[in-house]
């Protein structure tokens, strides 16, 4: 289990923290707009997964796998 926003998510092992997020509806980061965003190229060019993760900001979601006790914060 991770913690992404306070909503604890039940994940299989092997999963990206961007895979966990688009499964639970979650979007990354919201634009300049007010948009939700979510990523895009999967594979840590775009940027638009960026996430804090244990309390290290701005990292690329699509290249991180979730580990239980993972605690996950977006701007979404």
């Amino acid at each position: 289990m991770v913690e992404a926003n306070g909503e604890m998510l039940l994940v299989s092992p092997g999963v990206t923290v961007a895979a966990a997020l688009l499964q639970a509806g979650i979007a990354t980061r919201t634009s300049v707009t007010g948009e939700p965003r979510r990523p895009l190229c999967g594979m840590g060019i775009c940027y638009e997964c960026r996430v804090q993760i244990d309390g290290v900001a701005y990292q690329r979601s699509c290249q991180i796998l979730c580990k239980p006790g993972m605690r996950i914060h977006t701007s979404g």
